[in-house]
């Protein structure tokens, strides 16, 4: 089996447009979540959200492109373009042909959807630009980076709705690890801040009016978020023969259904993702430092993960560092995994563990080390990132120190 590094990073999300913004933004403990700014937010019971600040598509992108490319797209691109650029690969010839695309996303091209049914349906008009299926199709990310980079191998999209980002990231692993690519492009993206896309989540009641406070007594209920992350997965070798630099290693995946219910949680289904990415590693719980944690701030999540974590990681459960970033940046839903793992790159790479924000009360059922409120300074060598998702669909990444 190959070894697979990662050697570019990019992202644009409600921290900041590169990853260096986000890296300080998490070192300083910094929330991104605010007042929604979006059409009709005065008919909404929930007005608060992660949104990308001080976007402007027609300073990266054309009208043409921009006539092709939803919200979720453009993320997808300029956060491809950073991490492409960070792993000063070009692809031609037999590199192209075994280079390609694995992305997540949930809701794709939620912001098109949404924007052609008022026009339909609300504004009575009769038609709509023909781009529209190839703008709001889930693929549209992936098949766009693979033309705009020249990636000719293996390129796909997956959507397992919160855990889209980590089981793309997983294709992506074990395709360079199977040998049937040498380098793949991977990640998440979401743009569902519209308002079709905020009112359908509050009917499922899980939603802060105020905040996101994952572990907290006091929590009551997820933010969601927007953005992209996406990576330059390369196998070792092929890394090393050009002397690029290594961000992290990835070490191990896992994947379990929870075959249970369609929201709800199961502690058994979550143990098992993290359990097996640590026997895919070859690693055992003692040698993991850090855990990004899935942690919306909702009461079944929060509790259901930790009670996982305990299980698997035993009396190791009472020092491992495990931290939800979504406290910052939001739920990002189906491109969040791949945002959180910049947090376990800068655990790895920087020593610089990132806070759960807003923590205010003790939960006796989250008994563990969130890194409450404040960024720590640590030396680790593994972290893990969970995912788990409506429908019960869980993955789970293992990093090593590159």
């Amino acid at each position: 089996m190959h070894r697979v590094v990662i050697t570019g990073a990019g992202t644009i999300n409600p921290l900041g447009h590169s990853v260096k913004d986000t890296f300080e933004a998490f070192r300083e403990g910094r929330c991104g979540i605010g007042e929604l700014d979006i059409r009709d937010v005065e008919r909404l019971a929930i007005r608060i959200g992660g949104q990308v600040r001080d976007y402007h598509p027609d300073d990266r992108f054309n009208r043409q492109q921009q006539a092709l490319y939803d919200r979720f797209t453009q993320f997808t691109l300029i956060a491809a373009e950073e991490a492409i650029r960070q792993s000063g690969l070009e692809f031609h010839g037999h590199l192209a042909d075994r280079s390609g695309v694995v992305l997540g996303t949930s809701g794709g091209g939620l912001t098109t959807q949404d924007e052609n049914y008022r026009a339909v349906y609300e504004e009575g008009k009769n038609r709509v630009h023909p781009f529209i299926v190839p703008k709001l199709m889930n693929n549209a990310a992936a098949s766009h980076v693979s033309m705009e980079w020249n990636l000719r191998g293996p390129s796909f999209t997956v959507a397992t709705a919160c855990a889209s980002s980590n089981h793309a990231m997983g294709q992506a692993f074990y395709l360079i690890r199977s040998g049937l690519a040498k380098v793949m492009v991977t990640g998440g993206s979401e743009s569902m801040l519209c308002f079709g896309g905020v009112k359908a989540w509050e009917g499922l009641r899980v939603m802060s009016k105020d905040a996101c406070r994952p572990f907290s007594a006091n929590r009551n209920g997820m933010v969601q978020g927007e953005g992209a992350g996406v990576f330059v997965f390369e196998e070792y070798e092929h890394a090393r023969a050009r002397g690029a630099e290594i961000l992290a290693e990835v070490v191990g995946f896992s994947m379990s259904s929870d075959a249970s219910d369609i929201v709800m949680p199961s502690q058994q289904g979550a143990a098992r993702a993290i359990s097996g990415a640590l026997r895919d590693a070859g690693i055992n719980a003692q040698q993991v430092g850090y855990i990004n944690a899935h942690g919306t701030g909702t009461a079944a999540n929060d509790k259901t993960e930790c009670a996982a974590v305990a299980h698997v990681f035993g009396h190791h459960a009472d020092t491992v560092m495990i931290s939800s970033t979504k406290s910052m940046h939001g739920h990002l839903i189906g491109g969040t995994g791949a945002v959180e793992l910049l947090a376990c790159i800068m655990a790895l790479k920087d020593g610089v563990i990132a806070p759960t924000i807003g923590y205010e009360e003790p939960d006796p059922e989250c008994a563990l080390d969130v890194v409450p409120n404040e960024a720590r300074e640590a030396r680790i060598d593994y972290a893990l990132s969970n995912a788990f998702a409506f429908g019960g669909l869980n993955a789970v990444l293992a990093l090593k120190k590159g």
